[in-house]
């Protein structure tokens, strides 16, 4: 399991193991908290050609679909 701290989350780079449509390295390029600091919204962005998603942020934590960093 990825260990992530949601403050720092913002701006860190990951590579889905099993890509679609050749989107493998993402950015996190938004996160929104509510007032007790819970992520409300992760927005992440494909490098190749900027698509933009929602996902929940736990999927991130996830070994099997997720590599921190660009691999």
């Amino acid at each position: 399991m990825n260990v992530i701290n949601p403050k720092k989350l913002i701006h860190s780079k990951w590579t889905k193991l099993n890509p679609l449509n050749s989107e493998r390295h993402f950015i996190v390029t938004k996160v929104e908290f509510d007032e007790n600091s819970t992520i409300t919204c992760c927005l992440i962005e494909a490098v190749i050609n900027k698509r933009v998603e929602e996902i929940e942020w736990s999927e991130l934590k996830d070994n099997n679909n997720w590599k921190h960093g660009w691999k």
